[in-house]
């Protein structure tokens, strides 16, 4: 299951997001998801396998989800 869900502000940003790839046969921690990106907590960061690390290069959402895509084809061949 892909899962994407933004939140916009009163100017037309995206101010919350998660994205994520959700597969319980790949993934048995983090609630099945095998790689996902958010800002939850205040900060982004990137979920994968049970890892969660900081996302240090954020550029914008738009590219986060393309990163998304890059990264989802790897588990998806």
């Amino acid at each position: 299951m892909v899962k994407i869900e933004a939140w916009e502000n009163d100017k037309g940003q995206v101010a919350k997001y998660s994205i994520a790839y959700i597969n319980h046969f790949v993934c048995t921690d983090d609630n099945g998801r095998v790689l996902g990106y958010d800002n939850s907590h205040g900060h982004h960061h990137k979920h994968y396998r049970g890892e969660i690390c900081p996302v240090d290069d954020f550029v914008s959402y738009q590219d986060l989800v393309e990163r998304f895509e890059q990264e989802l084809k790897e588990f998806i061949k």
